[in-house]
């Protein structure tokens, strides 16, 4: 299934965006022989929901509110399913999570984080993460993991929406 480059910070339909999320997550979870539980699908489901990131504690309050128990393990699990199988990423500067618009693709993420309304976008050009390797290959130095984060706002905080 073919990942759409969506734009989190413009107007698009959101529904189908979730919708394709999760069918990729669906897919990829398949090949790859992994379990999509019924938590770790609601969880999914969560953070596709809007293109901003969510605490554990965000997400474990809607899981208990939908019956899928109210202690932490319950939420941190689920995300750290989501996360080592590439369908969310972790926002270090929030302390939250989000949904991977490339699940799937081996890519090292780019967020713009909207620090008025703590919208996130992932950006699918490879271009940072390029001159990152380069840079890194020239010093000799092997990149295991690469998350970068920038901050400031989005369209319609700053007026330009």
């Amino acid at each position: 299934m073919e990942r759409q480059d969506i734009n989190a910070f413009h107007s698009h339909d959101h529904i189908t965006c979730a919708g394709d999320g999760l069918k990729r997550a669906e897919v990829l979870c398949a090949d790859r022989g992994l379990r999509l539980t019924p938590v770790r699908r609601r969880t999914l489901e969560i953070l596709l929901e809007g293109h901003r990131a969510l605490g554990a504690y965000e997400v474990l309050e809607r899981l208990a509110a939908e019956g899928f128990g109210h202690q932490p393990p319950v939420a941190y699990r689920a995300l750290e399913f989501l996360v080592d199988s590439g369908l969310a990423h972790r926002v270090r500067r929030l302390n939250a999570f989000t949904a991977c618009c490339q699940p799937g693709d081996a890519h090292a993420p780019v967020f713009l984080i909207c620090r008025q309304c703590d919208a996130v976008a992932e950006a699918s050009e490879r271009t940072i993460r390029d001159a990152v390797d380069e840079t890194a290959a020239g010093m000799g130095f092997e990149i295991e993991r690469l998350n970068v984060e920038a901050l400031g706002l989005c369209p319609a905080c700053s007026g330009d929406a």
